[in-house]
C-alpha cells in the first residue's frame, strides 16, 4: 500500500499554497494527509535540492518537470508484501472467506477493493486464497479484485504481475507452484487468473469509491490521513460495502470511534461488518416539501404546468431524494428504463437502474458532497429488440432556498449519433496506431533479425577458427607420433641387434660347453636345471629339453644324489663354498665308472648367490675325461 509518513511540524500558508498549486497541476490532493507527514517529507525534497522555503520549491516545480516524480515517490512509501502479517490471512482464509461465500448466491458475482494496492502484492494474496476456496473455474467465472492506488508507477508494476524470486519467499510453497510461473527471469502471476485482478488509479481522498463490494482490503492506510479525512473514506467504504460484506484493515487500525459505521467481527485481526446506514425516508415529500412555500402564493395550476412539462421532457430525467429513494421519472425515463409507478418511492440500491446503464450510487455521494453537478461519462443501453443507445449521464443535485439539500436530479441525454462518430474515429485512430506499432514492431524484429546474423556469422567465424586451431593441433601430434614412431624404431632396431648379440654369445657358449668333453649342468638358486650341455646328455642319457626346470636333485640318472646334493647346497649356500665329490656311477650305456662332480657356485659381482655349475667327467689315469 502507498503509506505516508508523520512528523509533528506546525502547518504555514506557503505549504497550502503550495498544496494547492500540486493539487492544480498534477490531480493529487494531500490536503487530507496528516501535515506532519508532508511536512516531513517535502522539506526532505527541499533539502535535496538547495531550498530553503516553500515558494521557492513552488518555482522549482513549474521550471523542472521531473521533480513531481521525485516528490511523489517521497511523500507515497510503498510497503507492502505477499500474505504481509500471515495469522491475519489465516484467518481471513479460515473463518471469513468462508462465511462471506456462504452468503452470497452461486450465481451471483464475488467483487473485491484492494484499495491502496501498491505493487499488487495483497490483491494477489486475495486471489489466490478466493481460487483456492472456489476453485478455478469458480474463480474465473464469479470473482472480480479492484486494486487501486494513487501511484502511477506502481500500478505499473503491479498490472505486470511480475515479482522478483526474493518477494516470493512469503507465498506458501504449494500456492506458489500453483499459481506462479518462471518467466523471464521473474516468476509471473498465472495468466487465465490474472484476468479477474483489475488494476486503477483511485485517490480515497477525492475519488468516488467503487460499489457493491463483498470484500473491502486497506491495509494501514488510514492511519496517515487526518481524522476527518479518515471519516469521510470510512464513510465511502461504508457506502461500497454490500450489507453482508466485510472490511479487512491493517493491525494499526481499530475504528473504535466509527461504530457507527463499522461492527468488530474480529477485533485481533481487524476484520469488521457493515453497519446499514438507515435514515428517515420521506419517500414522497421530497420535491412537494421544497416547493410547499411557493405554493403558497402561486395558483395550483402552475404546479400542474411544472409536473407535466418535466413529464413531458425529451431527455430522460429523474429525480432521487436525500435519502436515496426514488421520488420522481419522467414518461421519457418510465418508458426506457421500464419503471413502474409502485417503484416511486423505493430506495435506489433496489432498482436496476441503480446500476445499468452504469453506477449511479457513486456519483450520488459525490452530488451531495461537493454540491455540484456530477458527469458520469457515457454509457450504452439496450432492450430486448430495440437497438443499442450511449446515454450521457449528469447528476445535478437540487437546493431548497440555495441551501436546503432535497435530493438529485439524474439525466440521460441521448448521444447515440454523436457516439458512433466518436467510436469511428477512434476506431480508424487505433487501427493507424496498431498499423504503425506493426510497422515499428517489423522494423524492429528486422533489426533484431540483422543482430543475429551478424551474431550467427560471428559464431561461424569463431567456429573455423576454432576448427583451424584445432587441425594445426592435429598436425602437431601427427608431428609428435611421427618422432615416436621414428623413436620406437630406432628402439626395434637396437633391441634386434642385441638379440642378434645374445644369440651369437648363446651359440658361442654352446659351442664352448659343447667341446669341453665333460658334462655340464647349470642350476638357479633353488637347485632347478637352467643349462643342460650335450655331453651331459651322452653322460646321463637326458636331453636338455627333458631336464629344463626340473629339480638336478630329483633326476633319475645313475648318479648318487646324496653327496652330490650336500655339495651342491654349500655352493649355493650363503658362503658359496666350491667341492669336489667323486662317486660310483654308471652311464646312460650301463656301464659302471667313477665319476667326478666339482660344484662350483655362481656370484654376482656384488657377491650375491644366484647359482651353481656342476661339472661332471669320469677318472681315467687323473686326468678327467668323458666316460662312454
Amino acid at each position: 500500500m502507498a503509506e505516508r509518513v508523520d512528523k509533528a511540524v506546525e502547518a504555514t500558508p506557503e505549504l497550502d499554497v503550495l498544496l494547492e498549486h500540486i493539487r492544480r497541476a498534477r490531480g493529487f490532493d494531500f490536503s487530507g494527509y496528516k501535515r506532519p507527514s508532508l511536512e516531513r517529507r517535502i522539506r526532505k525534497r527541499l533539502d535535496a535540492v538547495g531550498l530553503a522555503t516553500y515558494s521557492e520549491y513552488q518555482d522549482f516545480l513549474e521550471a523542472n518537470q521531473s521533480e513531481y516524480t521525485q516528490l511523489f515517490d517521497t511523500i507515497l512509501i510503498n510497503v507492502t508484501g505477499f500474505f504481509r502479517d500471515k495469522p491475519a490471512w489465516d484467518y481471513l482464509a479460515d473463518e471469513v472467506l468462508p462465511e462471506l461465500i456462504s452468503e452470497i448466491p452461486a450465481d451471483k458475482p464475488i467483487r473485491v477493493w484492494s484499495a491502496a494496492c501498491a505493487s499488487g502484492e495483497e490483491a494477489y494474496t486475495i486471489a489466490m486464497l478466493l481460487a483456492e476456496e472456489l476453485g478455478h473455474d469458480d474463480f474465473r467465472r464469479r470473482v472480480k479484485v479492484y486494486a487501486t492506488d494513487i501511484d502511477d508507477d506502481a500500478l505499473t508494476r503491479a498490472r505486470q504481475a511480475a515479482y522478483p524470486p526474493e518477494a516470493m519467499k512469503t507465498i506458501p510453497e504449494a500456492l506458489r507452484d500453483r499459481y506462479w510461473e518462471e518467466r523471464g527471469g521473474g516468476i509471473v502471476f498465472r495468466g487465465d487468473l490474472r484476468r479477474a485482478v483489475i488494476f486503477g488509479r483511485n485517490d480515497l481522498v477525492q475519488d468516488a469509491p467503487i460499489s457493491r463490494v463483498d470484500l473491502l482490503i486497506s491495509r494501514n492506510t488510514l492511519m496517515y490521513f487526518t481524522p476527518e479525512t479518515q471519516a469521510r473514506i470510512l464513510g465511502q467504504f461504508n457506502f461500497s460495502l454490500s450489507e453482508h460484506g466485510f472490511l479487512f484493515l491493517g493491525k494499526s487500525e481499530m475504528l473504535l470511534s466509527h461504530s457507527e459505521l463499522f461492527t468488530p467481527h474480529s477485533l485481533k485481526w481487524r476484520v469488521f461488518k457493515k453497519v446499514p446506514r438507515v435514515g428517515i425516508r420521506e419517500r414522497l415529500g421530497f420535491i412537494t416539501g421544497a416547493l410547499r412555500e411557493d405554493e403558497q402564493e402561486a395558483p395550483g395550476r402552475y404546479a400542474q404546468l411544472r409536473d407535466s412539462a418535466a413529464d413531458k421532457a425529451p431527455v430522460a430525467q429523474v429525480a432521487v431524494d436525500r435519502e436515496g429513494c426514488l421520488a420522481f421519472a419522467n414518461h421519457a425515463a418510465r418508458r426506457l428504463f421500464g419503471i413502474r409507478p409502485a417503484e416511486v418511492g423505493r430506495p435506489i440500491q433496489d432498482l436496476e437502474l441503480s446500476y445499468r446503464p452504469l453506477e449511479l450510487r457513486a456519483g450520488l455521494a459525490r452530488a451531495h458532497e461537493q454540491g455540484t453537478v456530477v458527469n458520469l461519462g457515457r454509457a450504452r443501453w439496450s432492450r430486448d429488440g430495440e437497438p443499442e443507445r450511449m446515454f450521457e449521464v449528469e447528476i445535478t443535485p437540487l437546493h431548497a432556498n440555495g441551501a436546503h439539500n432535497l435530493g438529485a436530479s439524474i439525466t440521460f441525454v441521448d448521444v447515440t449519433a454523436y457516439g458512433r462518430l466518436t467510436e469511428d474515429f477512434d476506431q480508424s485512430k487505433r487501427q493507424l496506431e496498431t498499423a504503425y506499432e506493426e510497422l515499428q514492431a517489423t522494423v524492429e524484429e528486422l533489426e533484431t533479425t540483422n543482430e543475429e546474423l551478424q551474431s550467427t556469422n560471428e559464431e561461424l567465424e569463431t567456429t573455423n577458427e576454432e576448427l583451424q586451431s584445432t587441425n594445426e593441433e592435429l598436425e602437431t601430434m601427427n608431428e609428435e607420433l611421427q618422432s615416436s614412431n621414428d623413436e620406437l624404431e630406432t628402439m626395434n632396431e637396437v633391441q634386434r641387434e642385441r638379440a642378434n648379440e645374445v644369440e651369437r654369445l648363446n651359440m658361442f657358449l654352446e659351442g664352448i660347453l659343447g667341446n669341453l668333453g665333460v658334462g655340464v649342468v647349470v642350476v638357479d638358486g633353488d637347485g632347478a636345471v637352467q643349462l643342460w650341455n650335450d655331453s651331459a646328455f651322452e653322460l646321463w642319457g637326458l636331453r636338455g629339453d627333458e631336464v629344463d626346470g626340473q629339480p638336478f636333485a630329483a633326476l633319475d640318472i645313475g648318479l648318487p644324489m646324496e653327496p652330490v646334493e650336500s655339495a651342491l647346497g654349500s655352493a649355493l649356500g650363503d658362503g658359496g663354498e666350491s667341492s669336489v665329490v667323486t662317486v660310483d656311477a654308471i652311464n646312460r650305456r650301463g656301464k659302471q665308472f667313477s665319476c667326478t662332480v666339482r660344484t662350483l657356485p655362481l656370484r654376482t659381482r656384488a657377491g650375491n648367490s644366484y647359482g651353481a655349475i656342476l661339472i661332471m667327467s669320469g677318472l681315467d689315469g687323473g686326468a678327467p675325461e668323458l666316460v662312454r
